[in-house]
């Protein structure tokens, strides 16, 4: 039986073990599974992999897609410019580290948005983040990292609530924090709504629900918006290209 998996926490709403269970019984791939390992700490990858010697894939999701990285033997090079890991391929004893997600944003912000992508606000300094604003570079898109707090390259969601300008100047938004995320719905990044017009375009890497509250501002005021679901079937479907490279 080949054995694939994913860490994080929690997973109890987990996207990849509903796709790739269902990936598996579709395409008829046989003696194949896919377990979610729900660690508390990230020492616990250790066991998990003692536990499952079998295993020869595993996915990464918050918040450990860069503190894996130390119990890598390496990363891809991309992966390395990144510095977040969302992949890993275990091949003759060998961990190394991949990103998709940088693939699955990269391949669906151009579907959704073609060559004509526009300076964007990114919410968020997570491992997620660091996928989007490497996507944004080699797309040659100018994009403003927004947090909670001030820091060198970044502006806060205060400076957002007393400038106008940001996000007439930087109309995508791009969010990638979980706020939002079933089953608290209720909650969203702290940006000023009312100054959302129909000039700006919403992309939510959250994907359930399906329309986030920072979506529905969005579209109520004439935007435009998205969720992060075909980013997530984009990546899942590349980690599964490198499980069988």
């Amino acid at each position: 039986m080949r054995k694939f998996g994913l860490i994080g926490y929690p997973l109890g709403h987990s996207f990849s073990k509903k796709y790739f269970t269902a990936k598996f019984e579709r395409e008829e791939i046989r003696n194949c599974i896919f377990d979610l390992y729900e660690i508390p700490q990230i020492e616990d990858f250790v066991h998990v992999l003692s536990e499952n010697p079998e295993l020869e894939g595993m996915a990464v999701t918050i918040p450990y897609k860069e503190q894996v990285i130390p119990f890598l033997d390496e990363l891809d090079p991309a992966c390395e410019v990144i510095g977040a890991v969302n992949c890993i391929q275990i091949k003759n004893g060998r961990k190394t580290g991949f990103n998709t997600d940088y693939i699955g944003f990269k391949h669906s912000l151009q579907a959704w948005l073609g060559s004509d992508i526009p300076q964007a606000l990114v919410l968020g300094t997570g491992g997620a983040s660091k996928a989007v604003k490497q996507a944004l570079r080699d797309l040659s898109v100018d994009f403003l990292s927004v947090s909670r707090t001030a820091n060198e390259g970044q502006i806060t969601y205060q400076d957002l609530a007393k400038n106008p300008d940001f996000l007439r100047d930087f109309p995508l938004i791009i969010h990638t924090t979980p706020l939002g995320t079933f089953p608290k719905t209720e909650g969203m990044p702290d940006i000023p709504v009312d100054q959302l017009t129909d000039q700006n375009l919403v992309y939510d890497l959250v994907y359930n629900p399906p329309v986030t509250r920072l979506m529905q501002a969005c579209l109520q005021r004439g935007g435009k918006a998205k969720n992060g679901q075909d980013m997530l079937e984009l990546q899942a479907e590349a980690a599964w290209k490198i499980w069988n490279a």
